[in-house]
């Protein structure tokens, strides 16, 4: 039971995560949903991702790893990958590669609206027993309201393909929400519905530290299931 909880939560958060605010250079996601944002042409982001569901490794609690990059290599197109691993109390667990793709297909900044479709591939490429190998397809539209403390609100949905029978909803809606505070500092919270390893509303902070880097702060908390919710941190740098 331990070891299905950790990964159902784990993977879940991080295989979505591929999918951030303007104040920064472009990143790819708010917590656990796509942004419409891409990152520029012959720019890389580099992030690195920390989930910890609080309590002793005994009790069900694991820390969850997943450095990423993610490359502009055309104009509104990116590419990208993402290694994902746990500590937990069980050992040998899996180790999921996540190469994923995003295009901006729409971007209209005098009314602030945006577009972009993507696709991540999620495969264990060792300990394999405990995942499967499947797609996971999105699309997202947002649109930003003007003036300094203007929000952002994305919507969208994503699709499940190749999934393995008996894993809860194939597919969701996508929804996030990003209010500037301060020149610096944006509330952000972003959800994903669907009764399944995705499932998850998430809300939390993210600060700008640099002109090109972010830390962002946040807990998430699982559609369905006891317990099934973590603290969610990450940073994020463009070069």
């Amino acid at each position: 039971m331990l070891k299905s909880k950790a990964i159902r939560w784990a993977f879940s958060a991080l295989c979505v995560a591929t999918f951030a605010t303007s104040m920064v250079k472009a990143q790819s996601t708010l917590f656990n949903i796509p942004s419409t944002e891409v990152v520029a042409t012959r720019r890389v982001y580099v992030e690195s991702d920390f989930i910890s569901h609080l309590e002793s490794h005994q009790k069900g609690g694991f820390q969850a790893y997943a450095p990423r990059v993610v490359v502009g290599v055309a104009k509104n197109l990116e590419v990208g990958a993402n290694v994902a691993f746990l500590d937990t109390a069980s050992p040998d667990q899996p180790v999921e590669f996540q190469p994923n793709v995003k295009y901006q297909f729409y971007n209209n900044e005098e009314y602030g609206v945006a577009a972009a479709a993507g696709g991540i591939l999620c495969t264990p490429i060792a300990n394999r027993t405990a995942l499967d190998t499947f797609g996971l397809l999105y699309t997202t539209v947002s649109k930003k309201f003007k003036g300094d403390h203007g929000p952002r609100l994305t919507g969208g949905g994503y699709k499940l393909v190749g999934r393995a029978n008996g894993n809860g909803s194939e597919g969701g809606a996508i929804v996030g929400y990003e209010q500037p505070l301060h020149p610096r500092v944006n509330f952000v919270a972003d959800w994903l519905s669907g009764k399944n390893r995705f499932g998850y509303i998430t809300p939390g902070v993210s600060i700008v530290v640099t002109k090109s880097s972010a830390f962002y702060a946040g807990y998430s908390i699982g559609n369905i299931g006891r317990k099934n919710n973590a603290l969610f941190l990450y940073y994020g740098i463009t070069f």
